[in-house]
């Protein structure tokens, strides 16, 4: 199909492109940006006036809930979620039911997510057997099922040893670890640590949990490098959300360890305090912390210390959240809100809209890297001879979140009620449409 996106204005962080121009596409490839080819006659045209034109949103952090739950038809609900919060690209955590250490299972989850169209899956392949930290997992089969890199998930590695052996095997063979800092012994909580969690009674998690970890993480990186003769294994830290935590991912950088990171929407805009009595909604992994905490993540997020946005989301059923705070499952549906919160997040720091855009295209693309084979050169940026994976905003239109109006079946959220200050007109997926919204949708 040939389309023509028609007077939208194209912003693509990675090509530093901020202009009103056509967009066409063929065969899903952009083949013009700006001047179109003398003999282009579009199958269809979609009116972009007034609308930002994007590049499709890559988001690090989408629990999809299958293989394990095929029977609610999951994958159906949050695909449908992604690509209707322009999402073109999600990576989805290996801690399914069952976990994803077998390629038998990584083929499945990859087949029927490409047989519906609407996002492209990058999983993420189990670090050790079951996750249970003991038995590393066969990282070779697992990279050549599609995985782009492999983690633990929310379970930390308890056993110091195994770690540092997989960290040198994955430096062997150039793979990424993504991994959630956080010590075992001291994160087995379900608040951040403080006044507000010890006054309600709640088990805490000290920012002393991520710093640990961190530590540690980091001396078994530079003795990895020592000791493989100065092969490095990239390392992707999963949903910073500490000021110290994210002050040591700073040094580390400057040290030049092959190190990124991320940050939560939830971490982003909301504070333990958010929780009041004991709201359920705000029972996260990370907690959400200190105001002090949120303010260095915001300030982290705009100087580019943190590479990627990321929406954490995690459906939870009603059954499950809907119990007391601490029995509550942690987890909270986000991918449709992923950029409304960014904007809004740049609109209330002053923060450039090309920056909150980067943190959602350019700069999770980047941390997928060469994992992304012919995609590496086209996904999250607006390129000639690149794939159509596009979204189209229309930035006047503001709408208020409730959760029964979300696709996907998860409908609990912390941001119920929030005003979303830019709403998704259309997503593209490899020149197919994979979102169009109604135009009596989100008023």
């Amino acid at each position: 199909m040939k389309i023509l996106i028609q007077n939208g204005r194209v912003i693509d962080p990675a090509s530093g492109t901020d202009t009103v121009a056509d967009v066409a596409i063929a065969a899903g490839r952009i083949i013009a940006v700006g001047t179109l080819p003398a003999d282009f006659s579009p199958n269809r045209t979609v009116n972009a006036t007034g609308c930002w034109v994007l590049p499709g949103l890559v988001d690090l952090a989408v629990r999809l809930r299958e293989p394990g739950q095929e029977h609610a038809q999951m994958l159906e609900t949050e695909m449908a979620a992604a690509a209707a919060g322009g999402v073109t690209s999600l990576v989805c955590p290996p801690d399914t039911d069952p976990v994803l250490d077998e390629p038998g299972l990584v083929d499945m989850l990859k087949f029927r997510a490409e047989k519906l169209h609407q996002a492209r899956v990058f999983p993420l392949g189990a670090l050790t057997r079951g996750l249970q930290g003991e038995v590393l997992t066969e990282m070779v089969e697992l990279t050549e099922s599609g995985c782009v890199g492999f983690g633990q998930a929310e379970v930390p590695i308890v056993n110091t040893q195994v770690l540092q052996r997989a960290l040198q095997y994955a430096a062997t063979f150039g793979y990424s670890v993504w991994l959630r800092p956080q010590d075992h012994w001291l994160g087995k909580g379900v608040a951040a640590s403080g006044p507000l969690a010890t006054r309600l009674g709640l088990s805490g998690v000290p920012a002393a949990a991520e710093v640990i970890a961190l530590h540690t993480l980091f001396e078994l990186l530079r003795g990895v490098s020592r000791s493989t003769d100065g092969q490095h294994v990239r390392v992707h830290l999963c949903r910073i959300s500490s000021a110290a935590g994210l002050e040591l991912v700073r040094r580390a950088k400057a040290d030049g360890l092959p190190v990124t990171c991320d940050v939560s929407v939830h971490n982003l805009h909301l504070t333990d305090i958010d929780i009041g009595y004991f709201d359920s909604r705000l029972r996260l992994q990370p907690p959400v912390r200190q105001q002090a905490d949120r303010a260095a993540l915001r300030q982290g997020l705009a100087d580019g210390t943190i590479d990627a946005l990321v929406s954490d989301h995690n459906p939870v059923s009603a059954d499950a959240k809907t119990l007391p705070f601490a029995e509550a499952e942690p987890g909270a549906t986000a991918v449709e809100l992923l950029l409304g919160l960014a904007c809004k997040w740049a609109e209330q720091d002053g923060v450039p809209l090309v920056r909150a855009i980067q943190a959602l295209t350019q700069g999770p693309a980047h941390v997928l890297g060469a994992r992304l084979g012919t995609l590496q050169a086209s996904l999250g940026r607006i390129a000639v001879g690149g794939v159509a994976d596009l979204c189209i905003i229309n930035p006047h239109r503001h709408w208020r979140v409730e959760g029964e109006a979300l696709h996907s079946q998860g409908k609990h959220t912390p941001f119920e009620g929030h005003e979303m200050p830019v709403s998704v007109h259309t997503t593209l997926v490899g020149g197919q449409f994979a979102f169009e919204a109604a135009a009596e949708r989100r008023h």
